[in-house]
């Protein structure tokens, strides 16, 4: 295992985001939703600018979004995440197993649960092991937000469940649902086939949708099985999305469609996802994995 010294390696990026040298990174991936994960004192100046560089597939090393790792005072760590444009999401489930995987593997040791500070709020994490590594990490979620005016929609009351929103004279049935990011979860026969690059877009910058939303395309496989497809607020369509299946099985609950325990197929693979009743916090069990370390060198 690595082990790696806190002070030193936040130095040794700032210093390098300070004097444009070289940054050491890792690449990471829950269910193929990828990041670049960097441990740092504080975000730098230009971390925006730095998201879209870094992200970019053709020109950098390519990922949905850059995570940065900084100190906490509420919690063990904190997230910050940067959307691949730029923009940044208030809360990532896929990356935040990533991040737990990543504090687990160079930084805790031993330590099986923690608590990540995130924009939505601070989040508990348990690490499920096996001969010394991360074989899967369960997430408490919180307490899904379905009162309109919270997730936010464009009306004030709330829950908003099979509402028709209309775009280019097509009617879609939105279930809204806030898991500290907005949500539109439409039900579809078919989700695997679903156009969804051609109505995601559009849906995720519709006026109903005052901050913009994710959206998900979900059918129903069984009482305890979803397929889901995924438009990303400032990503667009990728593997997974972890906040995205959380808020697809509260909408399937909510419409009758399942119970509250379900498997959750996406393109990248599989999440346990489960709305408890006597708490009402949703809970997501799924893996996460270090592809690559590198070191970015900027420009040159």
């Amino acid at each position: 295992m690595i082990r790696w010294c806190l002070r030193c390696h936040r130095s040794l990026f700032y210093s390098a985001v300070e004097r444009n040298m070289n940054m050491r990174f890792t690449k990471m991936q829950g269910l193929g939703n990828d990041f670049v994960v960097i441990w740092a004192d504080q975000s730098p100046e230009g971390a925006r600018d730095l998201a879209r560089r870094m992200c970019d597939r053709h020109f950098g090393v390519g990922a949905d979004g850059l995570v940065f790792l900084l100190p906490s005072n509420a919690g063990d760590v904190q997230m910050r995440i940067l959307n691949s444009d730029g923009s940044e999401a208030e809360q990532c489930g896929n990356a935040i197993r990533c991040v737990a995987t990543y504090y687990y593997e160079r930084i805790s040791g031993a330590r099986r649960e923690l608590s990540v500070e995130t924009k939505a709020g601070l989040q508990k994490v348990w690490l499920e092991t096996k001969a010394g590594q991360v074989s899967g990490v369960r997430v408490d979620m919180g307490e899904p937000i379905l009162e309109g005016k919270r997730i936010p929609v464009s009306l004030d009351d709330g829950p908003v469940v099979d509402h028709p929103v209309e775009v280019e004279g097509t009617s879609f049935p939105i279930t809204a649902v806030s898991m500290g990011n907005p949500h539109a979860v439409i039900f579809v026969e078919d989700a695997a086939g679903y156009p969804v690059e051609t109505w995601g877009p559009r849906l995720e910058k519709h006026p109903f949708f005052p901050n913009h939303t994710n959206v998900e395309f979900v059918s129903v496989r069984a009482k305890d099985e979803l397929e889901m497809r995924v438009w990303e607020r400032g990503v667009g369509q990728t593997l997974a999305c972890g906040t995205g299946a959380c808020a697809s099985a509260v909408a399937a609950v909510l419409n009758g469609e399942t119970g509250r325990q379900v498997l959750v197929h996406l393109k990248g693979g599989g999440l346990t996802i489960e709305w408890d009743e006597s708490d009402n916090r949703v809970y997501m069990t799924g893996p996460a994995q270090t592809v690559f370390e590198g070191e970015w060198a900027g420009d040159r």
